[in-house]
């Protein structure tokens, strides 16, 4: 059974850093994509950043300049490196994983950390 599990979240004032980081672990052959996407108060789902296998990564406009998406292929990690904290930037982040187990592929979700930025 595959997982991924989050850590790193907390409460930071504005202009701090906080650095997640999100295991995956389970009966996992290889892992494609990885990346964060976060869920703010009352609002849908968004993606905050996103590292392909090969490396090549994408960012929300609304955090480009200010976050950092990497992963560690060996260890089966990615990490979000969040510098410049916004009070917008409060949210419940979560890990996502395109994953090939050996039986299927599929896309698997962590439980979510809470990053809170207070003003």
């Amino acid at each position: 059974q595959v997982q991924l599990v989050e850590s790193g979240g907390g409460l930071v004032q504005a202009g701090g850093s906080l650095r997640l980081s999100c295991a995956a672990s389970g009966s996992i052959r290889w892992i494609n994509a990885m990346g964060w996407y976060r869920q703010p108060p009352g609002k849908q789902r968004e993606l905050v950043a996103r590292v392909n296998l090969d490396g090549s990564t994408n960012y929300a406009d609304s955090v480009k300049g200010r976050v950092t998406i990497s992963r560690d292929n060996a260890k089966k990690a990615v990490y979000l490196q969040m510098d410049n904290l916004k009070p917008e930037d409060t949210a419940v982040y979560y890990c996502n994983g395109d994953i090939f187990s050996g039986l299927s592929a599929r896309n698997y979700w962590g439980q979510g950390t809470q990053v809170t930025v207070s003003s």
